[in-house]
């Protein structure tokens, strides 16, 4: 039962010897894996992507973005809300018949009224007729706090942050933008602001590729609080302003 200290040394050797392969095959087997992880490592900027408006070898036609499938709608694009989509409204607007010209006769006897050949300017929502007046959307705190960072971003360098049309861009010469808070504008409808927005007006350019419809309307919300807050101030300036005015009156009646 007992090992003599030949016999304990020659086991000894023999485990030893056992364990060399088993270590040699963790050993290459740790490389292997070290090796292998090093090789699928791939940074970022190289991976491989398509680029928006380059070329591709991957595709037979050479383009990288592939069109939508013929007669697909992506889902959310249907835009079957035509009011929230467009700002115009659903059905068709009946155009305004024309005043018929008299016949090339003899003039009709007795005095003849002088008669515009101008068309009349057509104010309010009667301008824009096709165009929407109420939002197709509920506006609640968050919308209007949307809106008003949208403005910021995008309206505040030409309209400036009242609306005024004083921006940044403005004061550094470039032709002066609408100014919300004229009457024209604060008689326009809601509709006529998300139409400028989308496809753009005078020197504006377009912003519908910027910005999402449910932002304008946002934007738009934040437009009429902007319209509202400065037709408050103007309104108590001019009050202020008379108040002294019917105090002075007053008290010069007083010295009478």
């Amino acid at each position: 039962m007992w090992k003599s200290e030949k016999q304990k040394a020659e086991g000894k050797r023999q485990k030893a010897e056992g364990s060399k392969p088993r270590l040699v095959f963790c050993l290459l087997l740790s490389a292997y894996c070290l090796l292998a992880a090093v090789g699928c490592r791939r940074d970022m900027q190289d991976q491989p992507k398509m680029k928006p408006f380059r070329s591709s070898t991957f595709f037979r036609d050479g383009l990288s973005a592939r069109p939508p499938i013929e007669g697909t709608v992506a889902r959310g694009f249907l835009k079957e809300d035509t009011e929230f989509f467009t700002g115009k409204r659903a059905g068709k607007v009946t155009a305004q018949q024309p005043v018929p010209l008299q016949d090339a006769g003899a003039p009709p006897a007795g005095p003849q009224p002088t008669i515009s050949t101008r068309t009349p300017s057509l104010q309010g929502a009667a301008a824009y007729p096709d165009d929407v007046e109420i939002f197709p959307i509920a506006i609640t705190k968050d919308v209007v706090t949307r809106g008003k960072e949208r403005y910021e971003i995008f309206c505040s360098v030409c309209h400036g942050l009242t609306g005024s049309g004083d921006g940044m861009i403005v004061r550094r010469g470039f032709r002066r933008a609408a100014s919300f808070n004229d009457d024209r504008l604060r008689q326009a409808p809601v509709g006529h602001f998300f139409d400028a927005i989308t496809n753009g007006w005078g020197a504006m350019p377009a912003y519908a590729p910027q910005i999402a419809p449910a932002d304008r309307w946002a934007i738009i919300a934040y437009i009429r609080a902007l319209q509202m807050s400065q037709q408050t101030q103007t309104a108590s300036a001019a009050g202020a302003t008379a108040t002294p005015a019917a105090g002075a009156t007053k008290q010069s009646g007083g010295h009478q």
